[in-house]
């Protein structure tokens, strides 16, 4: 068993033997997250739509082999229940979700369906969760008003979102602030013995990626086959941050949660340090000096769709709370991407594992 120990809080110690609900399980993040949390000898039971397609990171990991994997939908509120409530979990992660800005134009309806009442699903099936349970709900950097300027927001910032999938986002923070008052309140903790708490990050990069309509696999589809890149939208700014970093943020979280579910059954912001700026252009220059080659272009877009230019967020509070940090510049975050993408081919089990080793023996 792997030792994945940090400086302050042994999370192997937190999290050996303990039974994890993961839901969003077969997407990136979430394939990231079930392999972390079985290096960390948790008993897994993922919950969430099956992948794609066969190059998914779930499958080039063998997800299945992982956990008690269940393929529903995070909208069939019976099935939810049951799956749940059958499993009893300590822990709980909520990462199903549509999270594409793009596909939330497409498809409006579905977008908040999923996103709102799917969360909605998830905390009133913990209603009936007779036993304590710590619950991360995991939305994203951009439930907040983004008036697109220099100053990061907090977590206590007023809540938005001008497309569907980001405003979705900001409806399923309301509805967990609602449900943690009405039902989880903290005055009330010795009867339902439950917390539950949101994390919020985005603009999240590794490998295993392939996601349409996201800058860094946009970026490795196009210099795999050896194609000019094509940008959208070449200075917007955004947080960019290793997908290890957050994750490992969740898992703090979700300790410290477990251990004291009055203080820490709030917001949380998870994001690069403030001065780590990189817009999109900058964030393809320099993968294709990573990767040794390529192009990029960055054709006029017609009538393109709305995407904030500048996004930043404040992460005082998870530094001062958690004490957790980001381990990666938005440099370094890129170098470990593209790295995972120039070596998937020959073993991306074994590569996606040997990059967690190396970033909690970094931390």
């Amino acid at each position: 068993m792997e030792k994945l120990v940090t400086k302050r809080m042994n999370l192997l110690e937190e999290y050996r033997g303990k039974k994890v609900f993961l839901t969003g399980h077969t997407g990136f993040k979430g394939s990231w997250f079930l392999l972390i949390l079985k290096q960390l000898g948790a008993d897994v039971k993922g919950y969430s739509l099956a992948p794609k397609n066969n190059r998914d990171l779930y499958h080039q990991i063998n997800g299945d082999d992982l956990c008690d994997s269940v393929i529903a939908d995070i909208r069939d509120r019976e099935r939810l229940k049951k799956e749940l409530l059958d499993f009893q979990p300590n822990f709980v992660f909520h990462l199903a979700a549509q999270a594409l800005v793009i596909d939330s134009y497409t498809w409006p309806v579905e977008t908040y369906e999923t996103n709102v009442m799917g969360s909605i699903y998830l905390m009133d099936a913990l209603r009936e969760l007779k036993k304590p349970c710590s619950t991360v709900m995991i939305t994203t950097d951009k439930v907040y008003e983004n008036f697109e300027t220099k100053d990061p927001y907090p977590e206590d910032a007023r809540l938005g979102g001008y497309d569907p999938y980001s405003n979705s986002k900001a409806c399923a923070e309301l509805a967990i602030s609602s449900y943690r008052n009405s039902f989880f309140n903290s005055a009330n903790i010795t009867k339902h013995q439950q917390g539950i708490a949101a994390a919020r990050s985005g603009n999240v990069i590794g490998g295993g990626d392939w996601s349409d309509n996201r800058l860094v696999p946009d970026i490795a589809r196009s210099l795999i086959k050896k194609e000019s890149i094509v940008i959208r939208n070449p200075i917007a700014v955004r947080p960019w941050q290793h997908v290890l970093d957050p994750l490992k943020g969740y898992l703090m979280l979700g300790a410290m949660l477990a251990k004291d579910p009055v203080r820490y059954a709030t917001g949380f912001n998870f994001g690069p340090a403030p001065e780590d700026e990189r817009n999109v252009r900058e964030m393809a220059e320099l993968a294709i000096e990573i990767w040794g080659e390529g192009s990029y272009e960055t054709p006029e877009l017609k009538k393109s769709l709305h995407e904030a230019g500048l996004l930043k967020l404040a992460i005082d509070k998870a530094k001062r709370e958690l004490n957790w940090e980001p381990r990666f510049d938005s440099a370094e975050a890129v170098e470990w991407t593209i790295d995972w993408y120039k070596n998937e081919r020959e073993n991306a089990y074994a590569f996606t594992k040997s990059q967690i080793d190396r970033f909690f023996e970094l931390t």
